[in-house]
């Protein structure tokens, strides 16, 4: 624990409202994401919003010297996908928007999938399976709790359903950088890893594949896509262990009647 960083309740507070924030930029692309616009497009609306309506930053932009505001991972991309210019949205693809905001000195980081137009069966399932053992993970967080019980009940509930966990990238510990400790492993057994403490906050991010868990870098450096080329799906919240168990700071709207 020597290295973990515990907030405080005011720290709490502060992250909180990156949290909140960072959903908003969420809401605002709900009303744009659409087959036909292109990923640059999506990076540019949300940098912009960011900037001048929440008088917030992107803490992804200029981080380990990434370009851009945000990631977008269409289809076979799992993660670190880089928005282009060239790259419209299609009828029938599946993309995950990842953001990090940050505001007050410490950053919230959220991934949403959306659906474009009428999907698959096969990708459908993909992406509400990918949902559910998001939270799954985030039910197993409260304090005495290990990080294994986290990884343990995602990695089930997605091969259950025949689906693979990536292993190469994990959640993280979050606060006034974008990357503290612990890691989050999205795979594990139960009782075992770091027990959890009030205090504690980080992401829980599982990316899931279709076929199998292989993956590999494209030549930008920064796209990560499967090896077999079936498709990925990753949903991820920022989330604070507390006294009576656990906050989710990135909470959508839509979400709040779970």
């Amino acid at each position: 624990m020597s290295q973990v960083i515990l907030k405080t309740p005011a720290q709490l507070d502060v992250m909180r409202n990156a949290g909140q924030l960072l959903a908003q930029v969420f809401a605002e692309l709900d009303r744009f994401i659409r087959p036909g616009v292109t990923t640059m497009q999506i990076n540019d609306l949300a940098e912009a919003f960011i900037v001048d309506s929440l008088k917030a930053r992107p803490a992804s932009k200029g981080q380990y010297g990434f370009p851009y505001a945000l990631n977008t991972s269409v289809d076979h991309v799992v993660c670190h996908g880089m928005p282009k210019a060239d790259e419209v949205l299609k009828e029938g693809s599946i993309i995950n928007v990842d953001i990090t905001l940050e505001q007050g000195g410490y950053i919230a980081d959220s991934s949403k999938m959306y659906c474009l137009g009428v999907i698959s069966d096969e990708a459908r399932r993909l992406v509400d399976t990918t949902y559910d053992a998001l939270w799954k993970g985030i039910e197993q967080v409260r304090p005495g709790a290990t990080l294994g019980d986290i990884g343990h009940a995602i990695q089930a509930h997605a091969e259950a359903a025949g689906y693979s966990v990536v292993r190469e990238y994990c959640g993280h510990g979050i606060g006034q950088q974008m990357h503290e400790k612990p890691e989050v492993l999205h795979y594990g057994q139960r009782g075992m890893g770091m027990a959890l403490k009030p205090g504690m906050v980080f992401t829980i991010e599982p990316m899931i594949n279709q076929g199998g868990r292989g993956t590999r870098t494209l030549k930008d450096g920064w796209t990560v896509i499967t090896r077999d080329h079936t498709l990925s799906a990753q949903w991820e919240h920022t989330v604070a262990v507390t006294e009576a168990g656990v906050e989710v700071l990135t909470l959508r709207e839509e979400e709040r009647k779970r």
